[in-house]
């Protein structure tokens, strides 16, 4: 998938991203009603950490992380966190929660006087850390998925987890190049 082009991704009713990988995260619930998902955050994970192309990523969003792995892992492995999808470095992209369903990406979170950002957000993970540049082939498919969320959805904001936690979280990170990204509703 590292040539998709903006059609090749569809999301259906269920919420659900056409072509993507399927695994699901228990860390998910209901939106509260009546919330119109609005906003796409873009962050960034690796792991372990400046580490690519394990299974600890899917690991930690469907419980199964092994503290035993990596030092690393020990510290985090409790946590229940989630994103609705994850784009690998090779453009790949991953689903863990319907994007009609509350993945718990943002945590603690506010953007221009609304906050519990999970509630009206779709997250989007890219594999890659705040040290060095993303892959071609992510924005491609980042480009897609975005376009077809738009379709989908009443998107309004396009933003990094930096954006909307400042002081706490610092992805996509300065290597994020806003500019590969449309962030237009048209």
């Amino acid at each position: 998938m590292s040539h998709t082009p903006a059609s090749a991704i569809q999301i259906d009713t269920a919420g659900l991203a056409s072509p993507a990988q399927w695994l699901l995260s228990p860390n998910q619930d209901e939106r509260p009603p009546p919330t119109e998902v609005d906003m796409i955050v873009i962050h960034n994970i690796s792991l372990p950490p400046n580490q690519y192309g394990g299974q600890g990523i899917m690991q930690l969003f469907t419980n199964q992380l092994d503290p035993q792995e990596h030092p690393y892992y020990a510290e985090i492995a409790h946590l229940k966190v989630s994103s609705h999808f994850l784009i690998r470095r090779t453009g790949a992209l991953l689903q863990f929660v319907s994007c009609n369903q509350r993945a718990w990406h943002a945590g603690l979170s506010q953007w221009q006087g609304r906050e519990r950002c999970n509630d009206f957000s779709v997250g989007i993970e890219l594999e890659g850390s705040d040290i060095e540049a993303f892959e071609d082939a992510q924005y491609v498919t980042l480009q897609a998925l975005i376009h077809a969320l738009q379709q989908r959805y009443p998107i309004q904001h396009i933003v990094g987890h930096s954006d909307i936690a400042p002081g706490r979280k610092t992805d996509p990170g300065p290597f994020f190049d806003w500019q590969r990204i449309s962030r237009s509703t048209d």
